[in-house]
This record gives structure tokens, C-alpha cells and sequence, in this order.
């Protein structure tokens, strides 16, 4: 598996594959003029993820820098440690305090390889029923009584325990420990505009963050009362989405989130 060419001009050599990557081909590489960078072949336009990667950067988020993007090559700088736990707390507080006028994007986007709908929508809980739960209840692996149960929920309890007024702060929105670089640079985003703690749901959800991280950004922007009911409905769409990727396996996380709520 080599490096392949390289879009702009840039020109590379003395490639190796990094691992770590679900979806993509990953390879740590040097420029002819000698900056290290990383190089990503994707089974996807790379450009959505490069617009997502300026976003981030234009609201003060940690990012590599994109070096170039086409096709489905990505040509990033390459980062490093050491771990600043603390500091990405911070950096996430501040990136969230980046706000739009509706929740969504400007385009439709990817998580992982799938698409992500991000029609913008003024209201929080509308937008998460229809653009986030409701895509994914046709999932091959979901059961049908989980199906059933998913559906009941979006005919109300979901939209009113998500109704407690959020600002649209601009996430990360697959935002996972795998996709943290030495605990301190963001990389694959699915942004959007949504609830501050769909991001913090998600973080939690497999595993979670070091302490530290959780209470600088708590330090820095306490969270809303309520914040602990809502959590397991926040959790559901990145579980869908696992279960669409990776199949069965994820249903019970689900269904342990619709067990919490009474649903």
C-alpha cells in the first residue's frame, strides 16, 4: 500500500501507513520541501471534510492544517503531542460559543461514510427527530420492536424533553477518542450547528474523556440543568448510526438508552 499522488503539486515520499482508521487509508509522509504531513485517501469527496476542518479552525478549534483536497485525497500537517487535556477542554467551550442562526449546515455532510442530512431548521428538537433519528429507523439490523419503540418516541416524548431552548453551537459532531490526536488536535468532523450537549452525549458514549478534559470545559461553560435526563435521547443518533454501520452489535446500546427513558 503506497502513498498515493498528491493533489496542488505537493509531491511526497517515504510513506507509512498509520493505523487506528475505520474508513480510510492513512499515511504519515514527508514533502519534497520537508514538512511531515498525512495523507488520507477516503471513500468519500474529501473536500467535506476539509470545509468542516475550516469551520472548526475559523472558531478557534485545535485542526491540522489542510494542506490540500481533491478528489478523495487529503493532505493535512502533521500534529502532535504532548497531551493538553485541559487546553482541548477549553478549545471545546470556546468552539461551542461559535453560534449559527439554525441548527444544521450550509450542506449536507458525512458521519463516518454515510450521509448526514443537515437541512437547517430553527427548532433543536425538530431537527434531531427528522435529520438525525428518524433517517436511520430503517437501519437492516435494528429490530422491529426497537423500530417501533424509536418511532413512538418521535411522535412527542423525544421533541418535548430536547425542548429546553439550546443556541445552535457549532460541534464537532463525531467527536470520539479515536478521533482526538494526541489529546490535543481535532481531525474527521461532521459538523453542524446543534444542542451543545448532542456533542457531550456523544463523548460519552464510548468510554469518554479524561477528567480533565470534562472539567475545563465545564469551567468554562457550566452546562444547563437537565442536562443528565437528556443525555441518553442525545446518544441514540450516533448508536444508529453504528448499528447502520457495524451492524447488530450496537442495537443494545440502544435499546439500554430507551430502557433509561421509559420509552
Amino acid at each position: 500500500m503506497s502513498v498515493p499522488s498528491l493533489p496542488g503539486g505537493l509531491v511526497a515520499g517515504g510513506g507509512r501507513p498509520l493505523g487506528g482508521g475505520m474508513i480510510c487509508e492513512v499515511w504519515r509522509a514527508r514533502l519534497s520541501d520537508g514538512r511531515e504531513v498525512v495523507v488520507k485517501r477516503a471513500p468519500y469527496p474529501v473536500e467535506v471534510e476539509a470545509d468542516g476542518l475550516a469551520a472548526l479552525a475559523e472558531a478557534g478549534a485545535p485542526v491540522p492544517e489542510v494542506l490540500a483536497a481533491e478528489d478523495d485525497v487529503l493532505v493535512l500537517a502533521a500534529v502532535g503531542g504532548p497531551p493538553d487535556w485541559p487546553g482541548l477542554g477549553a478549545a471545546l467551550a470556546r468552539m461551542h460559543r461559535s453560534t449559527g442562526t439554525a441548527f444544521g449546515w450550509h450542506r449536507d455532510n458525512l458521519i463516518g461514510w454515510l450521509p448526514q442530512r443537515n437541512d437547517p431548521c430553527p427548532d433543536w428538537p425538530d431537527f434531531y427527530v427528522n435529520h438525525r433519528i428518524r433517517p436511520w429507523l430503517g437501519a437492516s439490523a435494528l429490530p422491529v420492536d426497537v423500530r417501533r419503540r424509536l418511532e413512538r418516541a418521535c411522535e412527542g416524548p423525544l421533541q418535548a424533553l430536547l425542548d429546553h431552548d439550546p443556541e445552535p453551537s457549532l460541534v464537532h459532531g463525531d467527536l470520539w477518542s479515536g478521533n482526538v490526536v494526541d489529546g490535543r488536535w481535532l481531525v474527521d468532523p461532521a459538523v453542524c450547528y446543534a444542542d451543545r450537549e448532542y456533542e457531550l452525549a456523544f463523548m460519552d458514549c464510548f468510554g469518554g474523556f479524561p477528567a480533565a478534559l470534562v472539567d475545563a470545559y465545564i469551567a468554562a461553560w457550566p452546562l444547563e440543568p437537565g442536562w443528565q435526563a437528556r443525555r441518553p435521547a442525545l446518544q441514540l443518533y450516533h448508536l444508529l448510526v453504528h448499528v447502520e454501520h457495524f451492524g447488530a452489535g450496537y442495537v443494545g446500546g440502544v435499546t439500554s438508552r430507551l430502557d433509561a427513558l421509559g420509552w
